[in-house]
């Protein structure tokens, strides 16, 4: 990914008070400003972001090669046996920050361990990032449109199986092994397989649930490129569907495109969520559309801004979101449909473009 992690990073800088100094640990922020990925561990990892001067990576010897790949040049590493708190008081005393936005997420055993090291007052890194991550950049955007076609590409293979029979959890299996092979880096969150009543429920992951001929089935997956998801849902049926299926199918089908037309620079977020919800109010399934219309995507699946009533953050060029309606009839079925947008100077351009109505294609070799 040819991201300028420096560039971001000095960004970030621009955005602090002086005395301020930001703490980031493995994790989103971290990747964002210098393109290095990992999980969090038990491990004193910390990147140091100060109002003034270069960054400086606190970290295991273990990691000496991984950060060397970074842009950053001041990597301070400690070994097993080692006390890392006497290295984050040596770096507080040469900074001596006034103020700490601390990541977050940042593990509350690493938090007391700053606390102790530092009179500073503490706030949060989303005080100095979240405006800056907010607006993707061109590699981010590619990265997202990439991983979307993917996507795509495996969804479209999923409407030729014939899954009637299948467990929930075997196709969500299928689809991860579809994903990987097409070249995605591993799915973006957990496979969504709901099929008949289990549709219902917006999160529902996948069970041991056969399923059956007739039933509407929520498919909701993406996977990853370079490190940035995507994230998409169709609703298939193999089979006749249930009785007043393509009523609830159509009016969904209509609520997502009204909010894609709503979408514009200048248009408050809530205006997307509310395009979506008055159509389907206007079908008679105001009540069981139980969520907001969509969510930020970026290095996180979930991430502002966020489509919701109330949200009154205007959209801007290089914002991305899905848009997701969905109406869940309880004991019966479910239907959501969701693609990616992103905003630009002409409105919102999505980036999906598999087929959006509920019949499959016909099984390969028949």
């Amino acid at each position: 990914m040819n991201a300028d992690y420096e560039g971001r990073t000095r960004a970030c800088q621009h955005a602090l008070s002086p005395q301020e100094c930001l703490v980031l640990f493995p994790g989103p922020n971290c990747q964002y400003l210098t393109g290095f990925r990992d999980d969090p561990m038990e491990r004193h990892l910390l990147l140091f972001v100060p109002r003034e001067g270069e960054p400086t990576f606190l970290a295991p010897a273990m990691y000496a090669e991984q950060l060397a790949e970074t842009w950053v040049s001041d990597i301070r590493l400690w070994d097993d046996g080692e006390d890392p708190r006497e290295h984050i008081e040596a770096i507080f005393s040469t900074l001596d920050p006034d103020r700490l936005l601390v990541d977050d997420r940042l593990w509350a055993r690493f938090t007391q361990d700053l606390r102790a090291a530092t009179d500073a007052e503490f706030g949060l890194a989303s005080e100095a990032l979240a405006d800056l991550r907010i607006r993707k950049d061109e590699a981010e955007i590619d990265a997202i449109r990439r991983a979307s076609r993917l996507a795509d590409r495996v969804s479209e293979e999923v409407r030729t199986l014939d899954f009637t029979g299948v467990t929930e959890r075997d196709l969500a299996r299928e689809i991860d092994s579809r994903l990987a092979d097409v070249g995605g880096e591993g799915p973006s969150f957990e496979t969504i397989v709901a099929s008949g009543a289990n549709g219902a429920r917006p999160h529902h992951r996948h069970g041991d649930r056969e399923i059956e001929a007739g039933d509407p089935v929520v498919l909701d997956f993406g996977t990853r490129l370079d490190g940035y998801p995507s994230d998409q849902t169709r609703t298939v049926v193999r089979g006749g569907p249930p009785e007043g299926f393509e009523d609830v199918h159509d009016a969904v089908r209509e609520a997502q495109q009204a909010a894609v037309e709503a979408v514009e620079p200048g248009v408050p977020a809530e205006a997307v969520d509310r395009a979506a919800r008055e159509v389907i109010e206007r079908a008679g399934y105001g009540e069981e559309f139980t969520h907001r219309t969509g969510h930020g995507v970026g290095i996180e699946v979930h991430e502002p801004p966020y489509i919701v009533e109330g949200n009154t953050r205007e959209l801007e060029s290089e914002m991305v979101f899905s848009v997701e309606p969905g109406i869940y009839l309880e004991g019966r079925f479910g239907v959501r449909i969701e693609d990616l947008v992103v905003v630009t100077a002409e409105g919102g351009e999505r980036l999906n473009d598999s087929p959006r109505g509920w019949r499959p294609r016909a099984p390969a070799g028949r």
